[in-house]
């Protein structure tokens, strides 16, 4: 099969190439660095052209409110277009766990429009929202700063590695449309607190996690059901202890 994955070199794209193309499929990272851009339609047609599945894993690169919808109304817009005109069979697109619930931010606005749009006719597809990633851990600390205390609230996560992401992601596009939506999540449920202290105390980062129950997760109130997902979410198997052995020396390194 021909794939095309939209936001081909960004953080998931540069994982979920590669295993498709191991996979024995002809894969092409689309992205602005290799002059294809949904946003403006920059290539779009010819990349397109015979293909059978598109995976859209890009993402904005604003998050101010109006620009993030409208990079996402524009670039879903013109993918599913060009997609109908070229014939494509299944349209992936990553999303995130909660989005409904998250509605007070302006970027899970953008990402519920996106799957508004996708949901409407007439390409068959499959929305795989994923939870956090472990990767993130180091973000929402950054973001939950107020002076040089980490502030979160006990509110529960269920976060994974982004490898398991991409792996859910090669599947969704090799299996037949679901025209639905399907969850993928880590295997342990816990505070965000937790998991972000865990991080900073095996990074060695001196700064301390304060609990607020009002703490926002970046500008949202939430609780256990707020970024957790539903009872049929496929459980990725790598828990986070193992992953922190297997990536922080490299990553601290860096």
């Amino acid at each position: 099969m021909k794939i095309v994955v939209v936001g081909g070199t960004g953080q998931i794209g540069r994982q979920l190439v590669p295993r498709l193309n191991s996979l024995g499929h002809e894969v092409i990272a689309a992205s602005p660095k290799r002059s294809v851009n949904a946003d403006t339609l920059e290539g779009l047609a010819a990349i397109l052209a015979g293909a059978d599945v598109v995976v859209d894993v890009a993402n904005s690169p604003s998050f101010e409110d109006t620009a993030v919808l409208a990079f996402f109304e524009a670039s879903t817009q013109n993918l599913l277009a060009a997609g109908a005109v070229a014939w494509v069979r299944h349209h992936v697109a990553l999303s995130v766990v909660g989005t409904e619930s998250m509605q007070g931010s302006g970027y899970f606005r953008a990402k519920l429009a996106q799957e508004r749009l996708i949901r409407a006719p007439p390409l068959p597809y499959t929305i795989v929202r994923a939870t956090q990633f472990f990767e993130f851990m180091a973000g929402i600390a950054h973001t939950s700063m107020r002076e040089d205390v980490v502030w979160l609230s006990l509110a529960a996560i269920q976060p994974m590695a982004s490898t398991e992401m991409a792996e859910a992601l090669a599947d969704a596009a090799l299996a037949a449309p679901v025209n639905g939506m399907i969850e993928i999540a880590g295997p342990e449920r816990a505070p965000q607190a937790e998991f972000v202290a865990t991080w900073l105390s095996e990074t060695d980062d001196p700064r301390a996690v304060a609990v607020d129950p009002a703490a926002p997760y970046f500008v949202v109130e939430i609780d256990d059901a707020s970024l957790t997902p539903g009872p049929a979410a496929r459980i990725m198997p790598t828990h986070s202890d193992d992953w922190l052995a297997h990536h922080l020396p490299t990553q601290v390194a860096a």
